[in-house]
């Protein structure tokens, strides 16, 4: 599909789940909201006069006059403006809150506003808004909470024009540098390929050869989001070795990493080759499946497992728990990966018990046969009464 055909959305590769990850990040919640929403009735009183401010101070700037150039540009983008202020307080940040945010951002960049033209006119809008906060509200607490959640949203906002910029500046770089590209391809694949290195060496466990835990959220969280844009589940399977700290303690921290080391290279041999595999931490290891299910996994992966295990560890039992998300909704990373690890917890209480059961009935099975033989006689009473 042409870039023209796609929409700034599908360009820019935002969902709302990446709408919904960018305000955690600068923990805009439902009190921001809230606070916002308080201040609404005082900035529509006071709109105007925010709007004419703003512009009497940015085309005070010689550059800024310059790129509006006329009246009737400056009269488009004092409407645009107000609309803007407005929807600050608006309280609803959706996707077509943030579509306008992109679009405010692809139009100062096709317009040639610099970055620090864009910064200054930010923080000149901020301070007028500040003003009128200091001026109308008299409750401190209430005052400082509406800056507060400005600051953050205004901080979001900037971050959804920054991409657009960047990634417009991105395309023109890549176009400019086409001919030098091919003088430094050799010296550029040399460097890449060191630079990969050095990211699997930072990226994986010294002892296992898995990847190691530091990058589970961001490679979880980039995977769901993935699998959202195309409608596909992931499942998680989280791994525990039995007894691991008994063995260790009874056969030593060496005969230990051998365990560890079985065990991965069972994972490796057992997972497909769009699978992520982590070791956790100790005797843990989680697994990321993307367009799997949580039946595939059993029959797929599980089965290969045992397989693999049984051949290399004979005296050695895992517990493991697998859970699945998608295609329709989807858990965060966390929540994913704590499902998974309470459902391997589920099935390593349920072996215990049933080993439990198991000797008990043993126990049982022996108490009566010792009874049996030192009583004969009534030994065929209880068998004659059960016959």
């Amino acid at each position: 599909m042409l870039q023209t055909e796609q929409t700034l959305f599908e360009q820019m590769r935002i969902t709302e789940l990446e709408i919904e990850f960018r305000k955690a990040l600068f923990s805009f919640t439902l009190a921001d909201v809230k606070a916002l929403l308080s201040f609404k009735p005082i900035i529509e009183e006071n709109i105007d006069k925010i709007v004419d401010d703003f512009y009497g101070l940015q085309t005070s700037v010689s550059e800024i006059a310059l790129l509006i150039g006329d009246s009737d540009t400056l009269a488009r983008l004092r409407t645009a403006q107000r609309r803007y202020v407005l929807d600050l307080f608006n309280g609803v940040y959706d996707l077509e809150y943030v579509n306008n945010r992109l679009r405010i951002g692809l139009v100062h960049k096709r317009i040639g506003v610099e970055p620090k033209l864009y910064l200054s006119a930010v923080h000149t809008l901020k301070e007028l808004i500040y003003a009128v906060i200091n001026s109308s509200v008299q409750d401190t607490h209430q005052g400082e909470s509406i800056r507060v959640a400005i600051d953050k949203l205004v901080l979001f906002d900037v971050t959804l024009v920054f991409d657009t910029y960047i990634r417009s500046l991105v395309s023109e770089i890549e176009n400019a540098k086409d001919k030098a590209e091919k003088y430094a391809q050799s010296m550029e694949s040399k460097v890449k390929e060191r630079t990969q290195q050095l990211e699997e060496l930072s990226q994986t466990d010294p002892l296992t050869g898995l990847l190691n835990v530091r990058h589970l959220q961001e490679t979880a969280t980039r995977i769901l989001r993935a699998a959202q844009r195309r409608a596909e589940p992931v499942s998680v399977i989280y791994l525990d070795v039995d007894d691991f700290k008994l063995f260790n303690d009874t056969q030593g921290h060496r005969s230990g990493d051998d365990v560890l080391c079985a065990v991965a290279q069972a994972i490796k041999e057992s997972t497909r080759a769009e699978d992520y595999s982590f070791r956790y931490g100790g005797d843990e290891f989680c697994i990321i499946m993307p367009n799997c299910r949580e039946v595939q996994a059993q029959d797929n992966f599980v089965t290969r497992f045992n397989q693999k295990i049984n051949q290399s560890l004979n005296n050695i039992s895992l517990s493991y728990g697998i859970v699945d998300t998608g295609p329709y909704d989807y858990d965060d990373a966390n929540s994913l990966i704590h499902k998974a690890d309470q459902k391997m917890y589920s099935f390593k209480r349920a072996s215990k018990l049933q080993q439990q059961n198991t000797v008990t009935a043993n126990e049982i099975k022996t108490e009566n046969t010792h009874q049996a033989e030192n009583h004969p006689i009534q030994s065929q009473m209880i068998k004659k009464a059960v016959e």
